[in-house]
């Protein structure tokens, strides 16, 4: 049994490791599932944080993927570098939600991109913020907000909702104010792709398939366990994906302008690239 693992992790290893192909990936969705994992005697929570992506022709991708002791700001700078090594670039809007440690490594990694909040996280977070009588009412405000065609008007019915929010819903008030920058990005982008760039949900139908799978096992051995079963699970999700449509159009994907992001560099491979 060891032997065969070994052999199915040296298989998967080159999955995860393979450089990404020539063309630039204006899209990518970052995000992160939980297994538990045996370690030192105790059963602890593990992170298995994975990247998707849409490269210049269209389809979607498995960027990568990895296991660590907690969303940590080290541990996505680790995670966006190794991707940036193996050639991610080109990134325009990056897609995640608000975790602090990701944020922190999106700065230093993907210079020049922008963020784009998840707005069904953004969503949530409005009924968490209001009591529940309160929050059906609160939430078809801020809804009204996505359903707007231009940054103009989306902006515009920020500034409305703010209004009639600010007296009654406060903390609701202040969430939106707060997001407003990061959670309209999708609107600079072609329309035909709003629907899929201003949320994660997507990246979160992988990350179920990997609970899915990891609900069976329970509580894994140890890490590297982990990691194999959730590789495998996106190597399938990976393979899938190149044998069915372009997720977005070429004509789409050629309407957005690469002029705006340079090629992304690692300053601690830079020298050796030179």
């Amino acid at each position: 049994m060891s032997r065969i693992c070994q052999e199915l992790d040296q298989e998967l290893a080159l999955f995860r490791d393979r450089p990404l192909n020539d063309a630039a990936y204006p899209y990518v969705w970052l995000g992160a599932t939980y297994g538990k994992v045996r370690q030192g005697g105790r059963i602890v929570s593990q992170a298995v944080v994975v990247a998707t992506g849409v490269p210049e022709t269209g389809e979607k991708e498995v960027l990568g993927l990895a296991v660590g002791a907690s969303e940590t700001e080290a541990f996505w700078v680790e995670f966006c570098w190794q991707l940036v090594a193996r050639g991610l670039h080109g990134v325009q809007p990056v897609i995640s939600d608000a975790h602090e440690g990701l944020r922190a490594a999106l700065a230093q990694c993907f210079a020049g991109a922008s963020w784009q909040r998840c707005t069904v996280h953004s969503l949530r977070n409005v009924v968490v913020a209001c009591s529940r009588p309160d929050g059906r009412a609160a939430l078809a405000l801020v809804k009204t907000v996505f359903a707007q065609p231009t940054q103009q008007a989306a902006s515009q019915a920020i500034s409305q909702a703010l209004e009639l929010l600010q007296p009654r819903y406060p903390k609701v008030a202040k969430l939106l104010r707060d997001a407003e920058a990061h959670i309209l990005s999708y609107l600079a982008f072609p329309s035909e792709h709003s629907r899929s760039i201003r949320s994660t949900t997507a990246l979160e139908r992988v990350n179920a398939e990997i609970d899915r799978r990891a609900k069976v096992v329970g509580i894994f051995p140890n890490p590297a366990s982990l990691l194999r079963l959730s590789t495998a699970v996106l190597q399938d999700q990976h393979y899938e994906w190149q044998d069915s449509r372009c997720h977005f159009s070429q004509q789409s994907m050629a309407r957005l302008d690469p002029s705006a992001d340079p090629r992304l560099t690692n300053p601690l491979t830079a020298g050796l690239a030179a």
